[in-house]
């Protein structure tokens, strides 16, 4: 008799187990960590320009605030000749 309570406690049965598995699936849930830097890049807002070629492209905001302007007003022949493709 005095052999079984040293058996409980040294086996490994499925009712010690099934709690640990299950906490093991919600650790993930919980969102330990920092949000990687991809994810913040996908938050920055995009503006839409035109290209030479008559395209539209996609560009972040913050590279556009950054550029440097060449002409802010300009005439609509001017953009007319920018636009035809120079062979």
């Amino acid at each position: 008799m005095e052999n079984s309570p040293q058996k409980e406690k040294n086996t490994f049965n499925r009712r010690g187990f099934l709690p640990i598995l299950g906490l093991g699936f919600l650790v993930p849930l919980f969102g330990f960590g920092k949000p990687s830097v991809e994810v913040l890049e996908e938050i920055e807002e995009y503006q839409t320009l035109l290209r030479p070629d008559g395209t539209t492209v996609k560009v972040k905001k913050s590279v556009v605030e950054k550029s440097k302007v060449i002409e802010k007003n300009i005439s609509n022949t001017s953009l007319l000749e920018w636009l035809t493709p120079k062979n």
